[in-house]
């Protein structure tokens, strides 16, 4: 018999065995006021046969719960926007390493052949006369279809990336948005980074260079790619990359935590880079 008082409940209370959903919610959800020897209190309202049936049965609600939790992170729409962003990445890069060995395969076969995917979209619109035309045909059609691809994935993160993402996609445009994102793991992962670590979100080989004294610290990652930096004179660019991820990490904890458009930290930034580029003119 549990010394504890007739008051105390568990997780179990109430709960019918073989109802995953309900054990789920109350893993999740449940709480207590106090500890309380809780083997013994299933055992006693019937919930377990013994203690060790008692641990075998939350052994296996907390792993049901914890799946049900990571099947629902990946299925949110940061995460979405997560893989689409990897995968254009991925189907421009193979694209443009397939063009190549069209360009080149081609060129062996057929007269002016252009580079690039352009020239593979030109390459599958031959009618071939051999099986090697054949060939390179086909496999231009493929590059063309994949940079088709390519190019769906981007309207998607186009589309998707301000609704997600309103004052972030604002501020870096929606691609540069997602692929922070995708950095960080995740929109709130990225809300919770310091600024310093933003800065240089996609220069890891880089900073692993400086910290093994094979480099200069890195001042910037993908936000290069943000007119802010890209076009700031490379004296100013360390300052600008600065302003520019103090002010990114501002709008991702305004979208995962509250997730209205706040236009006064967009103003707020644009100051702050137009008295940087000002020393140009001092």
């Amino acid at each position: 018999m549990s010394d504890q008082p007739p008051t105390a409940s568990g997780w179990f209370r109430d709960l019918e065995r073989g109802d995953p959903d309900a054990a789920r919610e109350a893993i999740a959800d449940g709480t207590a006021d106090a500890p309380a020897d809780w083997p013994a209190l299933a055992v006693e309202a019937g919930f377990a046969a013994d203690e060790d049936d008692y641990y075998d049965v939350l052994h296996d609600v907390t792993v049901d719960t914890t799946r049900e939790a990571v099947r629902e992170r990946e299925r949110a729409d940061d995460q979405q926007l997560k893989h689409s962003i990897r995968a254009m990445d991925d189907a421009d890069r193979v694209a443009n390493e397939l063009a190549e060995r069209v360009s080149e395969w081609a060129g062996a076969l057929f007269d002016d052949v252009e580079t690039g995917v352009a020239g593979a979209r030109e390459v599958a619109e031959r009618d071939p006369e051999t099986a090697a035309e054949e060939r390179v045909v086909s496999l231009a059609t493929r590059i063309a279809a994949l940079a088709d691809e390519a190019a769906d994935c981007r309207a998607f993160v186009e589309r998707t990336a301000p609704a997600v993402a309103p004052n972030l996609s604002r501020m870096a445009g929606p691609v540069l948005a997602a692929r922070l994102i995708a950095l960080a793991g995740g929109l709130g992962d990225l809300a919770k980074k310091p600024s310093g670590t933003v800065q240089v979100l996609g220069a890891e080989d880089a900073l692993f260079a400086h910290l093994s004294g094979r480099a200069p610290s890195p001042k910037h990652g993908v936000i290069y790619t943000h007119d802010y930096v890209r076009n700031t004179r490379s004296e100013d660019r360390g300052s600008a990359a600065r302003a520019l991820a103090g002010k990114l990490v501002i709008a991702a904890r305004i979208d995962h935590y509250a997730g209205d458009l706040r236009p006064a930290i967009h103003e707020d930034l644009d100051e702050r880079i137009a008295t940087i580029r000002a020393r140009a003119e001092s």
